[in-house]
C-alpha cells in the first residue's frame, strides 16, 4: 500500500488537531500501572446484558458454569479483537500518516502525533495480551491456543473489492476513521460495571481515555480526506462507509459460535440460541445507533446532500433523517440474518 490516498493530492500543511496536546502527562503507556488481575473474583467477566447468549434458556438449562465460561471466553474475544484491531488496522495506517505517505494535507504536528497513536495501540496490544494471560492463571478457563481472526478483517476484504480501483487503499483509512471515532462508544458501558474484575474496568478504561483523543485525531483526518477528493470521488468514498461500519460494528458470527460449541452445545442449538439471541432488527437498530457519530461527521461535511449517499446509508439501515446516538452494539457479536448464520456455520 503505497498511499492511504492514491494518486497526488494537497501537500501544504493544512491541517492540524490539538488531540495529543499534554500526550505524555496523560496517555496510558506514560503514566498508568500496569493492571493486574486479583484473586479470587466472584463476580462476572463481561457484561452479561453485552452479550445476550450467556442468558438464552438453553445456556441456563446447562447451569452457572456454563454462563460463567462463556462470558470468559467472551472476555477473551474482546482482548484478542483489540490486539487485532491495534495492531492490524490502526497502527498500519498510522504509520503511513506519521511517514508523510497518506496522501494527505496534514501537518507535521499531526504526522508526528500519528507515532504517538502508534505507541498508543501497540500498548494497548501488549496490556490485552497480557490481561489475557491472568485471566487464564486466575480462572483455570485456558485461553483458546489459537483464535480465529476476527470477522472484520474479511468484512475489510469484501470492501476493498467494491473500491474503485482509483481509490484503492483508501479503505484501510475510512475503516481507521470509523473503529476509532466509534470505539469509545463500544467501550463506555463496561468500566463502570461494578460485577466486572477492578483491573478489567480499570484497563477499559485506560483503553477508552486514550481511543478520546484518537477519536478526535481522526475527526481531523476525515476532514482532510474529504477536502481533497472531487465531488465524483466524495459520493464515491461516501457509499463505501456503510458497509466499513458494519465491518467494525456487526457481530462476529464465528466468535459467538465457537464459544457455545466449547460449552458443550451441539450444533442445532448453537445455531438456534444466536439466532434467537440476536435478532436481525435488534443488531440492525444497535449498529445504527453505534454509528451515529460517524454520521453526524459525515453530516458537518455535506456529505447527505447527496442524494445516493442518503440512498446508501437507508438501504443499510442507517439512515432515518438521522439517528441519535445510542447504546454501541452488544457486545460486538451478533447474527444478522438467518442466511448468514447458515452460511457460516458451513465455513
Amino acid at each position: 500500500m503505497r498511499s492511504l490516498v492514491p494518486g497526488e493530492r494537497g501537500s501544504a500543511d493544512v491541517f492540524r488537531s490539538a488531540a495529543f496536546r499534554a500526550w505524555e502527562d496523560r496517555a496510558s503507556v506514560r503514566r498508568k500501572p500496569a493492571r493486574r488481575l486479583e484473586l479470587p473474583h466472584e463476580g462476572c467477566f463481561f457484561s452479561p446484558e453485552l452479550y445476550p447468549v450467556c442468558d438464552h434458556p438453553l445456556v441456563v438449562a446447562r447451569g452457572p458454569s456454563a454462563r460463567r465460561f462463556l462470558l470468559i471466553r467472551r472476555l477473551y474475544d474482546y482482548l484478542h479483537f483489540t490486539t487485532e484491531l491495534e495492531t492490524l488496522a490502526v497502527i498500519p495506517v498510522a504509520t503511513m500518516i506519521s511517514r508523510g505517505h497518506s496522501g494527505l494535507p496534514l501537518s507535521r504536528q499531526m504526522r508526528g502525533d500519528a507515532y504517538k497513536i502508534v505507541t498508543d495501540e501497540a500498548y494497548h496490544a501488549q496490556f490485552s495480551y497480557d490481561l489475557g494471560v491472568d485471566v487464564s492463571h486466575v480462572t483455570g478457563v485456558e485461553r483458546p491456543a489459537s483464535l480465529p481472526a476476527p470477522a472484520f478483517l474479511g468484512r475489510l476484504d469484501d470492501v476493498r473489492a467494491q473500491v474503485p480501483w482509483n481509490l484503492r487503499g483508501i479503505e484501510a483509512l475510512l475503516f481507521s476513521i470509523v473503529s476509532e471515532t466509534l470505539i469509545s462508544g463500544v467501550l463506555g458501558e463496561l468500566p463502570g460495571d461494578t460485577r466486572l474484575p477492578k483491573a478489567v474496568r480499570d484497563l477499559i478504561r485506560d483503553h477508552a481515555e486514550d481511543e478520546g483523543r484518537h477519536h478526535a485525531y481522526f475527526r481531523t483526518v476525515l476532514r482532510a480526506l474529504w477536502d481533497v477528493l472531487t465531488p465524483r470521488e466524495r459520493t464515491e468514498v461516501a457509499g463505501l462507509v456503510p458497509a466499513v461500519i458494519y465491518a467494525f460494528l456487526e457481530p462476529d458470527y464465528r466468535e459467538v459460535m465457537d464459544s457455545l460449541e466449547a460449552v458443550g452445545l451441539p450444533a442445532h442449538e448453537v445455531e438456534q440460541v444466536v439466532r434467537e439471541s440476536f435478532h436481525p432488527e435488534a443488531v440492525a437498530q444497535d449498529v445504527a445507533a453505534g454509528a451515529a457519530p460517524v454520521l453526524q461527521y459525515l453530516r458537518d461535511l455535506g456529505a447527505f446532500e447527496e442524494e445516493s449517499t442518503v440512498e446508501a446509508f437507508a438501504a443499510a439501515g442507517l439512515w432515518a433523517g438521522g439517528v441519535a446516538p445510542g447504546r454501541p452494539p452488544r457486545g460486538g457479536t451478533a447474527v444478522s440474518s438467518d442466511a448468514t448464520l447458515a452460511q457460516t456455520g458451513s465455513q
